[in-house]
């Protein structure tokens, strides 16, 4: 047990974590002693650590075959819970695979199995149909988000995959919320249930906007200046409306970058990439970014477009006022609309818009070499400060992947720093260094 909690506390040291908060304590001892864990806790709590963390303790280092499966609705989530694995710096292989990459590529990886394989469950199932993954060492399950892969229509496959698991020993389901009952072939008989989402009060303040025009563009616009320079998001339940609002935007000179599911999966991840870095304070998106993407906390949330169901306008509202920080939730409506039963308590304000440009002070660069190339973000940073000249205030997030980075710099100087830096080595590595858009 020492030896556990050294290694814990060596992976928070990692993280830059002191502590774990209520919720992950309470689920470490949960996940320890029981085969079946229900844990509900609100968006933002630290859900991924709290479960990967006890999950890993218990990992067969010698073992070279996949050992835990994490389904996930979304590539995102996909993506951000292999991010949190490799920066945890356990040693342990971990793969994920998801839709909108070549599946070739996957089947290249999966021939060196990882520890930990994390996955969609439209990709998982297909792999475990070409016999790619080898099920038989698989003992836990988690089920990250479960109600959004059941409603975005994996139910097939989750049961096909689950089927399939042999020697399944651990399951773990987690999800942001409790209207959504588990289905029987989960296999959930006598579960720990671990329910924070009444505990967690939330400092959320909630503004009604009326506008006189029923498509709300020039209302939006003065929204958003009246709100001023600050991180938010401005929901809507279309991408064909996001396409609309973003050229009214960029024609008020109002910076912002879109996020939808229609979009390529590199221009997924480079939205969000540029919204984490501060490149972007202004986020135009659908409820594929409610939850189940990292982002960073937000001072305001929009919705544009009136959500259709109370669950809907819970998860949105939930990207703001997160672990108790404040946050404030705009509902835009039309002065002819209705506003839906579940929207309460909103308070009705009038707008001083100050017509200033909204522009963005930072530009994000890529780095054509990542962890596989040995490069660390202190490697990257000595670059910047010491052949980029730059001060300590002016070298934003840096963001490691495999086989690339991205770091935010202030825009006044990301052209200069491109012809300083272009082609430098990093360790044994001549790296390219260029404006991603």
């Amino acid at each position: 047990m020492a030896e556990q909690n050294k290694n814990q506390d060596e992976i928070l040291r990692k993280l830059g974590i002191t502590a774990l908060n209520a919720m992950q304590e309470e689920a470490h001892k949960a996940i320890t002693s029981h085969t079946e864990v229900v844990l509900l806790s609100p968006t933002g709590t630290g859900k991924t650590l709290a479960f990967l963390l006890p999950i890993i303790a218990t990992l067969d280092s010698e073992l070279e075959q996949v050992q835990v499966m994490i389904l996930v609705p979304s590539r995102e989530l996909a993506i951000q819970i292999e991010q949190v694995v490799r920066e945890m710096g356990s040693g342990y292989k971990t793969n994920a695979v998801y839709g909108g990459v070549s599946g070739s590529k996957d089947k290249l990886e999966l021939k060196h199995p990882p520890a930990i394989l994390i996955g969609t469950p439209g990709r998982v199932a297909d792999h475990i149909r070409r016999g790619n993954i080898n099920l038989k060492h698989i003992k836990t399950l988690v089920l990250d988000e479960y109600d959004k892969s059941l409603e975005v229509g994996f139910s097939n496959e989750m049961k096909e995959i689950i089927e399939a698991l042999p020697n399944l020993e651990t399951k773990v389901l987690t999800s942001a919320t409790q209207k959504v009952k588990i289905p029987a072939f989960v296999g959930i008989a006598n579960a720990k249930h671990l329910n924070f989402l009444k505990e967690t009060e939330i400092p959320l303040e909630l503004k009604l906007v009326v506008s006189q025009y029923e498509d709300k563009l020039e209302t939006l616009v003065d929204l958003l200046q009246h709100i001023g320079p600050k991180n938010g998001i401005v929901f809507c339940n279309y991408k064909d409306s996001i396409e609309r609002i973003s050229d009214h935007l960029y024609n008020n000179r109002i910076d912002h970058v879109c996020f939808y599911g229609g979009l390529e999966q590199i221009d997924r991840e480079r939205a969000l990439i540029k919204f984490r870095n501060g490149t972007h304070r202004l986020l135009i998106a659908t409820d594929l970014a409610a939850r189940g993407i990292d982002i960073p906390a937000l001072d305001f949330i929009v919705h544009y477009q009136l959500p259709p169901r109370p669950d809907e306008f819970v998860h949105r509202n939930g990207r703001t006022a997160r672990m108790n920080t404040e946050g404030t939730a705009y509902v835009l409506k039309w002065e002819k609309e209705m506003l839906p039963v579940f929207i309460k308590g909103a308070k009705e304000i009038s707008l001083s818009p100050n017509k200033k440009a909204l522009t963005k002070d930072w530009e994000t660069l890529y780095i054509s070499g990542g962890r596989k190339d040995k490069i660390s973000k202190g490697d990257i940073a000595g670059l910047f400060f010491k052949q980029g000249n730059l001060n300590k205030d002016e070298l934003g997030m840096i963001e490691l992947k495999q086989d690339c980075a991205f770091v935010s710099v202030p825009s006044s100087k990301s052209n200069e720093l491109i012809k300083l830096l272009n082609n430098s080595r990093l360790k044994k590595k001549k790296v390219r260094i260029s404006l991603i858009n």
